[in-house]
């Protein structure tokens, strides 16, 4: 099992900037990959980017293409989303995930608040 904490969420003004960390312990040698979701108030958790480990191959979906940018640290063990020219819809529980294989399910964080104001 994996235990995934996330920190970097705030409060941010409409067109900020913010990066988001993930730090994985425990099995990490197991992680196929490693992703990042966000759930707003009353929508379902979506998915927003991921990274396979081991290849650094990046998965984007339409929600984060051209604003946020997932990577990562092998060194500190550590998964990042940076977010930019953020939007007061952006503002959600932001989620950190991983999974053991392609097919296997996502393990998740405990989430970080993020909220843009306008």
């Amino acid at each position: 099992q994996v235990q995934l904490v996330e920190s970097g969420g705030g409060l941010v003004q409409a067109g900020g900037s913010l990066r988001l960390s993930c730090s994985p312990s425990g099995r990490t040698s197991s992680m196929y990959s490693v992703g990042w979701f966000r759930q707003a108030p009353g929508k379902e958790r979506v998915l927003l980017a991921r990274i396979t480990y081991s290849t650094g191959f990046t998965y984007y979906t339409d929600s984060a293409k051209g604003r946020f940018t997932i990577s990562r640290d092998n060194a500190k063990n550590t998964v990042y989303l940076d977010m930019n020219n953020l939007k007061p819809e952006d503002t959600a529980v932001y989620y950190c995930a991983a999974r053991a294989t392609a097919i296997s399910p996502w393990e998740y964080g405990q989430g970080t608040q993020v909220t843009v104001s306008s």
